[in-house]
């Protein structure tokens, strides 16, 4: 998805791309959304941002310094949350059946809370300003609300 307007709220750093890198976003992407106001559930929003930083540090490519991006975005129209996740891999084997299934040989990855809290996962290639290809960039777009199961 693309942004095509100024957003609500917009906030970008990077985290290390350690072992414990999907507990440290989670407690850097609490305090950023609260002060966001985001009307959405926090607590999912946490959560899917630190599987998508853990993923990009266990599956993808650190960028120098052994970085992984991480954009919090909330979008003004509709008050939806986009979470961005970059790394310097350009490449996202099996996406579609991680996508569709979030499962590994009938185990549930951690992908699976994205359709969970109602996502929409998507990636696209990541390029610098003079167009060469430089990584991915993993996106997810959560509702403010999403039914109760």
């Amino acid at each position: 998805m693309e942004i095509d307007s100024e957003p609500k709220f917009l906030w970008e750093d990077w985290m290390s791309a350690e072992q414990f890198i999907g507990p440290n976003t989670r407690l850097r992407t609490r305090p950023r959304l609260n002060a966001a106001r985001w009307s959405g559930n926090i607590d999912a929003a946490c959560r899917v941002a630190a599987v998508l930083a853990d993923n990009a540090a266990k599956h993808g490519k650190a960028f120098y310094g052994n970085r992984i991006w991480l954009r919090l975005i909330c979008l003004d129209e509709s008050d939806d949350l986009v979470i961005e996740v970059d790394d310097a891999d350009p490449d996202f084997p099996r996406f579609d059946e991680v996508a569709t299934t979030a499962a590994v040989d009938g185990k549930p990855t951690g992908l699976w809370w994205v359709p969970h809290y109602r996502g929409r996962l998507s990636w696209r290639v990541k390029r610098n300003d003079a167009d060469e290809v430089i990584g991915k960039t993993v996106q997810v777009v959560l509702p403010k609300t999403w039914p109760v199961d």
